[in-house]
């Protein structure tokens, strides 16, 4: 047996009844001679007997997981030891430029190409623009990002000369909606292209001053084989580092959940920024909140929130349940000003004591002004203006020529006569 500072290496030759055991921290195993090299530092055991195969008894351990399973840490360690990813952005507007900030912040390379031309912003911020697709994806991009509107997504999509991307090309979308997104992305894309659906709960203004704690939700639609996991777990790992909250979701679910939350957020802003209202020396907390509401809501272009609308199938429900619920909290105030209406109608005429009502018209008759179940009598109104009769209306006075008209139609039906 011979041992180094480093490690011990033992060679064990076929005799019976031999037991060996020792501790090691890592060990590598071959059949050949059944020799076995194992690290000096000991937190796991290993217990040999001369017949082969080895077995290896791994002790359980909170600090390290199973040999053969790779830890968070390793797995991190991994994703920051692969090369850096060329993500290229198809919409490198506010919102696409916001996104680019935080790729480039994780070490990431950013492409980029829009309608509008910002090579200038690229330049000056250390990322590159093309005026067209195809030239970008001569670059061989490895991950495809679209960040444009919901309504022109698909006229973007079918315009990428797909042919120039190299295998195992991740296509991510950010759009509001998801379903949408996913179902044409698998009817334009072969199936040598990853595919994974993303939302960003947060835009420039939300996330102006960091991402962190703010939900990214995604959902893997294809991965399929190891080089396309390695790309996905790089780009989601940029949202991790930002301290995001990550969400996966399926399209469908997300969908459901945005209808009620995102769709319906901007609507009511959109019905407040009709009301044109405007901040006030007494504003409440929850008004304050009205206020920041519309200004984010209307801040967004009207085509996001058509597209909310339009491609998110859950959306009519709930335009047709605000609309019932606005109905309900109407029907609840006017009932209720109903009834206290028709309460005070009624209780000014008392029903229980037929006494008490000859008293009260014996009171109206011998007061002068009536009481307050009867008018005063005509005769006695003549000093009440606002009951006072109108004077019989006078007739106009006739015009000569009107009146010479008269007489002449007199004169001409006697002759007649």
């Amino acid at each position: 047996m011979a041992s180094s500072a480093s490690s011990i290496f033992i060679q064990i030759r076929q005799q019976p009844k031999i037991n060996h055991v020792f501790e090691y921290n890592s060990c590598s195993i071959t059949r050949h001679n059944t020799d076995i090299v194992a690290g000096s530092k000991p937190n796991c055991r290993l217990s040999l007997r001369s017949s082969p195969p080895c077995k290896i008894q791994p002790i359980r351990s909170a600090h390290r997981p199973h040999i053969g399973l790779e830890s968070h840490e390793e797995k991190q360690q991994s994703l920051d030891n692969s090369p850096p990813l060329k993500i290229a952005i198809l919409g490198f507007g506010n919102f696409g430029q916001f996104m680019a900030k935080g790729i480039q912040r994780q070490g990431h390379i950013v492409l980029a190409t829009s309608r509008s031309d910002y090579s200038d912003y690229c330049r000056d911020n250390g990322m590159v623009f093309f005026r067209n697709v195809e030239e970008m994806c001569e670059e061989q991009p490895d991950v495809i990002l679209i960040c444009s509107s919901i309504l022109s997504m698909e006229s973007i999509v079918r315009a990428i000369p797909i042919h120039k991307l190299g295998p195992d090309t991740m296509f991510v979308d950010m759009l509001s909606v998801k379903q949408f997104p996913r179902n044409l992305f698998m009817e334009v894309l072969s199936s040598k292209f990853g595919i994974v659906c993303t939302h960003p709960m947060f835009g420039p203004e939300s996330g102006k001053n960091g991402w962190g704690k703010l939900p990214f939700v995604y959902d893997k639609v294809r991965i399929s084989n190891a080089v396309q996991q390695r790309k996905c777990n790089q780009f989601l790992s940029i949202f991790e580092k930002e301290d995001c909250e990550m969400v996966e979701m399926s399209c469908e679910e997300h969908d459901r959940h945005a209808a009620g939350s995102q769709f319906i957020t901007h609507t009511i802003g959109r019905i407040l920024s009709h009301l044109d209202i405007e901040s006030t020396p007494i504003n409440t907390k929850g008004y304050e909140t009205l206020l920041e509401l519309t200004e984010n809501t209307v801040s967004d272009s009207f085509d996001l929130y058509y597209g909310l609308f339009m491609y998110n199938m859950n959306a009519s429900e709930q335009i047709e349940n605000l609309d019932r619920a606005f109905e309900t909290v109407k029907q609840k105030l006017f009932g209720r000003l109903h009834d206290m209406l028709r309460k005070q109608i009624v209780e000014r005429v008392p029903m229980n004591s037929k006494e008490n009502g000859k008293e009260l018209v014996s009171a109206g008759k011998s007061s002068k002004h009536g009481s307050p179940l009867f008018l005063p009598n005509s005769q006695d109104m003549s000093d009440v203006s606002s009951f006072s009769s109108l004077a019989p209306p006078k007739s106009p006075k006739k015009q000569p020529s009107q009146t010479r008209r008269e007489e002449d139609s007199n004169r001409v039906q006697r002759t007649g006569m």
